[in-house]
């Protein structure tokens, strides 16, 4: 059983070859959909497109007497979209968050004095993190007025109480 953050994603990405995994043509597919997939329908020419597709079949509710065919139609289609768009919604999200997981924990590395129990705090529980979210605002030694302020008054940043 893996137990180093690197050990696990050696596990899990497979074999290297000159320092990068390369991964299968079916795996490589389905990111380049799933970034492509983000990109487009995230557009605003997209939510644009899946208004007017409600308007459309609203406008044709009352022609077609609001039919249990009229009311499938629009059912289905809501329904795998939106079971298509988790799963790309889920896969760009997590990819990005890795990605960014790394630029900070390569910042880290650089920073001599950067405290490396913080390198894996994504696998805490959010109870733990905000506990270490509070050392690390009480170590800092110029905070931004209002952060002090809120210090102040016994609420955490983001204003919940402690």
């Amino acid at each position: 059983m893996p137990t180093d953050r690197h050990d696990r994603q050696s596990a899990r990405f497979g074999s290297f070859r000159a320092g990068k995994v390369e991964p299968g043509p079916v795996r490589k597919a389905l990111t380049r959909f799933a970034g492509w997939a983000s990109d487009r329908f995230g557009s605003p020419w997209a939510i644009a497109a899946a208004a007017l597709v409600i308007a459309v079949w609203a406008a044709l509710g009352p022609v077609l007497g609001w039919s249990d065919t009229h009311m499938l139609i629009i059912n289905t289609v809501t329904t795998v979209v939106t079971f298509v768009m988790v799963f790309v919604i889920q896969n760009t999200q997590a990819r990005e968050t890795e990605a960014v997981n790394l630029k900070l924990d390569e910042l880290l590395r650089a920073v001599p004095r950067a405290r490396e129990e913080f390198m894996e705090a994504e696998e805490e529980d959010l109870d733990e993190i905000l506990r270490e979210k509070e050392i690390v605002a009480a170590a800092d030694p110029a905070p931004p007025k209002h952060k002090a302020a809120e210090r102040g008054n016994g609420k955490r940043a983001g204003g919940r109480p402690h």
